[in-house]
């Protein structure tokens, strides 16, 4: 009686509370780039912790004063572990996995059988891993409430230019395709002649040895569209960076510039992995609606026609100038586990696979855009390489003296279809991404002036093994071997 008596002590709400704390707290302490939106903080609030606190209070004054009072503590147990395995599930893997959920509801039903009068401690252990998680969501909250924009004032008036020629604009960019150079060296071994002969023939110019400056998509397009850098934010997590996505589709320079001379904008993504945080958009069109996008998601889940939105799109052009960023979930780069790879040549071949077929989604795009808009200025430019030569995109930030390395993380393609084919002299200047948008900006506008505040062509890396944690010079502005740590306001 006195052991039933201390179980049935534990409030329901308190259950329901412990069942999805901590659950909700690692997950916005390992994604909170992914859900720093009003709408995620209460949805995930509602569905972590308001649902299942109503929840047992239900149980408790509509089922389980009937029949199964008997069973209440065998009830709240089994609930309460089950919810709170599927509640991680979610968190780790954005997914439910069938197999977890019946390890889950299996080891549910030994807890509710065995160990349910020993559901407080079970409660108090939840609670605790909740307090214990604190320690890493703080940190967290602290970098974004304590985030900066400094690094996005622009040294000039750049963002107020006005454009002499207002061409359609089309920002193609495949994920991962690697620098021309990179996929004929040693390191990729592979011949794109038929794909950069079409190019050609298409009078576009290629810049070989284009790179980025950073080398994930994220930091990467954040610095394209602000053309600045922003050094990671001086963080640590070599893929996200604190408001990443609100910078690429929501309010950044390349916007302002377009909007401020008349331009129409439109975002068509093969998934919406830019979207995901559901941040204010700065885009006039998206061919993802809020609704098709899931509060709990990596992007990667959904995927879209491409080519029927860029058709739809090309089928009513109006009169004022168009610019329209389309983004292609393809190469990619090798896989991102260890325990998935298939080795440094089996990643090759892997990669390489995906290169074709990201070479038919351009030449698909390119013959739509020129037989539809032929005055188009068509800009083809990768997010970063494909990484070949690493078994796994987690050794990236393992420091590396192997300049090929560091060339395939960076190496990115780059190939333009100026209008007229008028090619301006200080297209020379393009090395970088950071760089790209300052002189589209300067060649539209026909104003070199924007040309002197060009950022440094530096690649930057963090590294967490092989030297002191932090983020490092990694390619200098020839693309030659450097290793010198960056410190702020450096």
């Amino acid at each position: 009686m006195n052991r039933k008596k201390n179980t049935n002590a534990v409030a329901p709400f308190i259950i329901g509370i412990a069942t999805g704390l901590y659950p909700v707290i690692f997950y916005y302490s390992n994604n909170y780039t992914l859900i720093n939106s009003f709408e995620h903080f209460a949805k995930f609030i509602t569905f972590f912790l308001i649902v299942p606190s109503i929840g047992f209070v239900i149980l408790q004054k509509i089922i389980l004063k009937r029949s199964f009072a008997t069973w209440k503590v065998h009830i709240y147990a089994f609930l309460n572990v089950a919810a709170f395995l599927l509640f991680i599930q979610l968190c780790l893997y954005s997914s439910v996995q069938w197999v977890i959920t019946i390890v889950a509801f299996l080891i549910a039903g030994l807890v509710a059988r065995f160990l349910s009068a020993h559901l407080k401690k079970i409660v108090v252990f939840q609670l605790l891993l909740a307090f214990i998680g604190l320690f890493s969501l703080v940190p967290t909250l602290y970098r974004q409430l304590n985030y900066s924009t400094e690094w996005m004032k622009q040294p000039d008036g750049i963002e107020d230019a006005t454009f002499k020629i207002k061409p359609n604009i089309y920002f193609i960019q495949p994920d991962g395709y690697a620098s021309f150079n990179m996929l004929a060296s040693p390191t990729y071994n592979f011949d794109n002649t038929l794909f950069e002969t079409f190019l050609e023939a298409k009078n576009f110019k290629k810049y070989p040895d284009f790179r980025n400056n950073y080398g994930a998509t994220l930091p990467s397009n954040s610095s394209l569209f602000m053309m600045k850098h922003h050094y990671y934010n001086e963080g640590s997590n070599f893929s996200e960076t604190i408001n990443a996505r609100q910078v690429i589709v929501g309010d950044n320079s390349v916007l302002r510039i377009l909007k401020n001379n008349g331009y129409s904008t439109s975002f068509i993504g093969q998934k919406p992995y830019f979207l995901i945080n559901k941040a204010k958009l700065g885009y006039d069109k998206v061919n993802f609606s809020k609704e098709e996008i899931s509060f709990i998601t990596t992007g990667l889940e959904i995927r879209k026609d491409v080519h029927l939105d860029l058709e739809k799109q090309l089928d009513i052009l109006p009169n004022n100038p168009q610019f329209t960023f389309i983004q292609i979930i393809s190469p990619g780069h090798i896989t991102s586990k260890s325990y998935d790879s298939k080795g440094i040549e089996g990643e090759r071949l892997r990669y390489l696979g995906k290169l074709k077929e990201s070479n038919d989604h351009l030449k698909r795009m390119i013959l739509k855009i020129e037989e539809q808009d032929p005055n188009a200025m068509i800009i083809i430019m990768a997010d970063h390489g494909g990484y070949v030569g690493l078994e796994s995109t987690e050794l990236t930030t393992y420091k590396t003296d192997n300049l090929a390395i560091r060339r395939s993380v960076f190496g990115s393609a780059l190939a333009i279809k100026w209008p007229n084919s008028e090619v301006p002299a200080y297209d020379s200047e393009l090395k970088t991404s950071v760089n790209l948008f300052r002189i589209i900006t300067s060649y539209l506008s026909d104003n070199e002036v924007y040309l002197e505040q060009l950022s440094n062509d530096y690649s930057y890396m963090v590294i967490k093994e092989g030297a002191p944690k932090g983020i490092y010079s990694y390619l200098d502005g020839d693309g030659n071997e450097i290793f010198k740590r960056h410190k702020n306001g450096e």
